[in-house]
């Protein structure tokens, strides 16, 4: 109860707020709680319309809720193993038979294919959306990507890049009633999931209308030189070559899958191909990056959105971040 309302939430994703005044007024009017003249059949009238009144304008407001599916898997020859992942449904897909538009929203590290909906409440922040019309319908798909970093290692163990392409992405859209077409398809993520978002964007501009890296893990060539010989070895050493120490990791796996090479590499017109919303913390340790990857487009005329908010590298950021990066994607799903 707050300043004289209730408010109710039914499971999580209906809400409806009532004034409190108008439910107990006729209890405690003298003028409805007397028994003379007949006037209890009066005040349980009036209670009955009220109630009625509130009803309506409880179903005007509820908010329909997306359906979560969420653990699925996708048998992998390239990973030799079956990948999970999590689908988040639009309200209207049971219902329907239509075919939505696509996002697949990619995790930060150490987390899996539930971070999203588990910390990040990706199904509560889509239902909103979705219902206010700040978003179209959509499927977002969650993909789990345990510590790859969303891309083909080094020596050739572990092709994440390569299964995502040449398998995730058509399993998926086979499944599940998805416009598989370029237009239709955004991808977004936090952190390494940011990283991801943009390798996928810049190597695969064909796939893709636009991307949203939220608190991306954009590295530049000074920080890999610089990385702790232990945090090399536990983070990077898989992805782009072992036992390497200074300029020695600054290695053709690294410069193959570094986002500032790939945006100095390419040409403008290339890099124009997806539309980018790029959005980091003004307190996140990779606002550094973020910040060199805006310059970088902007010295190439690339046009792009660029945010810094207040902030740091945690949930609460990309929880108030996500529904501004799908209405970017959304918006390249409209004619």
């Amino acid at each position: 109860m707050r300043g004289g309302k209730v408010f109710l939430r039914f499971h999580g994703q209906f809400s409806v707020q009532l004034s409190l005044w108008l439910l107990l007024y006729p209890f405690f009017s003298t003028k409805f709680i007397s028994t003379k003249n007949g006037d209890m059949k009066t005040a349980f009238r009036y209670f009955s319309l009220l109630l009625f009144c509130s009803l309506v304008v409880f179903f005007s407001q509820a908010q329909p809720a997306g359906k979560v599916y969420e653990t699925k898997t996708v048998k992998s020859a390239i990973m030799g193993k079956d990948v999970h992942y999590t689908v988040y449904l639009p309200a209207d897909y049971e219902t329907s038979s239509r075919t939505y538009p696509v996002v697949y929203l990619l995790h930060g590290y150490t987390d899996d294919n539930t971070g999203w909906l588990q910390f990040g409440e990706i199904n509560r922040y889509a239902d909103k959306a979705i219902a206010e019309g700040t978003i179209p319908p959509m499927i977002i798909v969650m993909p789990d990507a345990d510590s790859t970093w969303y891309i083909n290692a080094y020596d050739g163990k572990e092709k994440y890049e390569d299964f995502f392409v040449k398998e995730f992405m058509p399993s998926i859209e086979k499944t599940w009633r998805i416009k598989a077409e370029k237009k239709y398809r955004g991808v977004a993520g936090l952190s390494m999931g940011g990283y991801g978002t943009l390798i996928y964007a810049l190597k695969h501009a064909e796939l893709f209308a636009a991307a949203a890296p939220l608190s991306a893990a954009v590295i530049d060539d000074d920080a890999i030189v610089t990385t702790p010989d232990a945090s090399w070895a536990r983070t990077f050493a898989q992805l782009y070559g072992r036992d390497l120490k200074g300029r020695d990791r600054l290695t053709k796996a690294w410069y193959d899958n570094s986002v500032l090479k790939l945006v100095e590499t390419k040409t403008a017109d290339e890099l124009k191909k997806v539309r980018y919303w790029i959005d980091c913390g003004d307190d996140d340790f990779l606002t550094k990056g973020n910040c060199l990857l805006h310059i970088a487009l902007t010295e190439k005329r690339v046009p792009h959105e660029y945010r810094v908010r207040d902030g740091a590298h945690t949930w609460n950021y990309w929880r108030t971040g996500i529904t501004d990066a799908l209405k970017f994607i959304g918006e390249s799903f409209h004619q």
